[in-house]
């Protein structure tokens, strides 16, 4: 018999994780909520989340917004860090429509967030965050009205100090968001896709979704050389002269793997420096493998991750305004582009959380 106790003894100790530790885990966590963590940094962000015995909402249940945000009014603009709202117009594609679908298709994804893992942070929570709707459109069949309709609504965001993010509509919205968010003097731009959009005029067309960063920089609202445009690719290369031509950075997609990422994250940095700047995402920026889902589909695209990565090395960056264009959701049966397209919502949202743009607003608040 001592022999096996003397046996038992030393095949305890000699195990990675004994029961006394496993005692120890019983009497500290046994009884607790998940809302109760021993980590301050995780404590911190679940007292803002949970409830208490540990309740949080279903991502499931209630009215769908944006990123779960609380649905506000143009009442709430004053005390708004950043504003949420949907373009739903696609009145200006050059092949497949359907984008007015895309604010809704966001607002349906559940369960993005709270928590943004990489850069320690519960926007929604830890900012003062609201989805205003929609864009009050006077007319479906008006390009030029929708167009004032959605630089009358982020102006009015804009004049009460919140930060405009926004989801399209097809990708011409970010010409008139533009006007609102550089009217005073233009901004640079940090722009994921797999198009450039400067092109010219199409049969007679000027404000098509293939042209909004030609048309800004032309109205004086948007700094070319303090723009970069990240994964172009595809066959319409020559209709993109202008951004050259004008003095904004391209980076190709074909180019992203020699560069590596650090690399990439690192010249948007320098080409956008420290002043006010726009950052417009749009979803065919990803391989259609992961977001067929849109207008304009083009391979050899980005991976989510790459995405990912790169809004998240945007952190610190002097964000005034932002979006996510394209996603077209009848496309996609599966929903993967509207999740992905949520998803990179929620990352930029995020940064902006550490936008000195928004630090400054609240200081002076």
């Amino acid at each position: 018999m001592n022999d096996t106790a003397d046996h038992a003894r030393q095949k305890e100790d000699s195990m990675s994780f004994t029961h006394k530790q496993l005692e120890d885990l019983r009497r500290r966590f046994g009884d607790n909520d998940g809302g109760t963590m021993e980590t301050p940094q995780f404590q911190r962000v679940a007292e803002r989340i949970f409830g208490a015995g540990g309740h949080r909402p279903a991502p499931y249940s209630g009215m769908p917004t944006l990123l779960d945000a609380p649905h506000g009014t143009s009442d709430a603009l004053p005390g708004l860090d950043v504003a949420l709202y949907g373009m739903p117009m696609d009145l200006a594609v050059t092949n497949r429509n359907g984008a007015r679908f895309g604010p809704r298709a966001l607002r349906a994804i559940e369960r993005i967030g709270p928590y943004n893992d990489a850069l320690d942070c519960a926007p929604v929570y830890e900012m003062s965050v609201a989805d205003l709707g929609d864009v009050p459109f006077r007319s479906r069949f008006s390009l030029d009205k929708s167009h004032e309709d959605i630089e009358k609504f982020v102006t009015d965001i804009v004049a009460a100090g919140a930060i405009p993010l926004g989801v399209g509509g097809d990708h011409s919205i970010t010409h008139p968001v533009l006007r609102a968010v550089g009217a005073s003097s233009p901004v640079g731009l940090i722009h994921i896709d797999a198009h450039c959009d400067t092109g010219g005029a199409y049969e007679g067309e000027r404000f098509h979704h293939g042209g909004p960063f030609r048309n800004a920089v032309l109205d004086g609202v948007l700094d070319p050389t303090r723009t970069i445009q990240i994964g172009i690719r595809g066959s319409a290369e020559y209709i993109w002269e202008f951004s050259r031509l004008s003095g904004m950075t391209v980076v190709h997609a074909r180019d992203i793997s020699r560069m590596g990422l650090d690399a990439v994250i690192a010249k948007a940095r320098e080409v956008v420096g420290d002043g006010p700047t726009y950052l417009s995402f749009d979803i065919d920026s990803l391989d259609p493998a992961f977001a067929p889902g849109t207008g304009t589909p083009e391979v050899g695209g980005l991976t989510t991750r790459e995405a990912l990565e790169l809004i998240r090395g945007m952190r610190g960056v002097n964000l005034v305004g932002g979006d996510v264009v394209e996603v077209a959701p009848a496309y996609d049966p599966t929903t993967n582009t509207a999740q992905n397209g949520a998803q990179m919502l929620f990352e930029i949202l995020s940064v902006m959380m550490f936008s000195p743009s928004r630090r400054d607003r609240r200081n002076a608040g």
